[in-house]
């Protein structure tokens, strides 16, 4: 935090190199030696490329054998979201977990390193965080059942093709299940990622508390992602955008308390950051308002601005 009171990076957060870097150029001297020892030249982008490229070849083996290779998933893929979880400005995550190509793959290390963060600001347990990667990591599994020319296609489902689609939570589910030594959690949360607070999702229709906890933390982080990514038959949504969808979706769809944590602490990371508003100006957040997170105030050259009171203005992107 800042004398003036802004918050750089949220507490209950573990520092190293990026952070430092991000707190010196507030001019905030720091201890190096007390920073976690880390590459210069690791950046979060090239963590998730890493990491796509690892599920890729996991899924491929999965494909063929029809088991997850649990081991070879907790050796090369969970720390590395880990890793990439610590990153400390929300520019540094989104940058690299907006998908640039193989976005079937990078979603899924997108999804685990989203809920890795949001099972952290529920301060879950050292045990169930793991779990929590590692089911996000593998909700979507069942996808390697289905056919390229569906999972691939460009435009809109027709009905039939949909109906398919959906099939992939079952899939998912069935997969995980038959693989020795991986928690029921793990399972439901392939099943349930799709399910919905109102019961209009799928594959069951369940609905509350019918639903499991990580289903609920998945589809937060799933919806998000899925969102902010630019695809072959769409763009990412503005960010703006994005984060009020969240918010509209906390009211029957999504879990309302997963959700207001989420939008909360993703805003507070945006701290210090530059964007571009939706009339082109650049500025940089100063300050998130608890009660209203997507609408913080932001300094425009000289100029104070409380998007509170602008409902015109909006941050249409966050800058590097």
């Amino acid at each position: 935090m800042t004398g003036n009171g802004v918050v750089l990076i949220p507490c209950d957060t573990i520092l190293n190199r990026e952070h430092a870097e991000f707190i010196e150029r507030h001019h905030i001297p720091l201890d190096l030696l007390e920073l976690e020892k880390l590459p210069h030249h690791t950046t979060n982008e090239s963590l998730i490329s890493k990491a796509t490229e690892e599920i890729k070849e996991i899924f491929h083996y999965m494909r063929r054998k029809g088991t997850v290779p649990l081991e070879e998933v907790q050796r090369s893929i969970i720390p590395t979201i880990h890793q990439a979880a610590e990153y400390p400005t929300l520019y540094s995550v989104l940058s690299g977990l907006q998908a640039k190509d193989d976005y079937t793959y990078r979603h899924n290390i997108g999804v685990g390193v989203i809920s890795t963060m949001i099972g952290k600001w529920l301060k879950l347990s050292e045990a169930d965080l793991g779990l929590l990667t590692i089911a996000a990591t593998l909700h979507d599994v069942g996808k390697i059942r289905i056919d390229d020319h569906i999972l691939n296609k460009p435009g809109k489902y027709t009905n039939e093709e949909y109906a398919i689609m959906k099939q992939h939570t079952v899939f998912g589910y069935e997969i995980i299940c038959n693989t020795p030594g991986i928690d029921r959690q793990v399972a439901l949360a392939a099943l349930q990622h799709h399910e919905r607070e109102d019961g209009k999702g799928y594959p069951e229709g369940i609905q509350g508390s019918d639903i499991s906890y990580f289903g609920k933390i998945v589809a937060v982080a799933d919806v998000f992602h899925a969102m902010t990514s630019k695809r072959v038959y769409k763009d990412a949504s503005p960010f703006y955008q994005v984060m009020q969808q969240m918010i509209s979706d906390s009211f029957g769809k999504l879990n309302p308390v997963i959700c207001s944590v989420f939008v909360q602490r993703m805003m507070e990371m945006s701290v210090g950051s530059e964007v571009t508003l939706t009339d082109g100006r650049i500025g940089r957040i100063l300050m998130v308002h608890p009660g209203d997170p997507v609408n913080p105030s932001v300094l425009v050259g000289d100029e104070y601005i409380d998007l509170r009171k602008n409902h015109h203005l909006h941050i249409d992107r966050l800058n590097q």
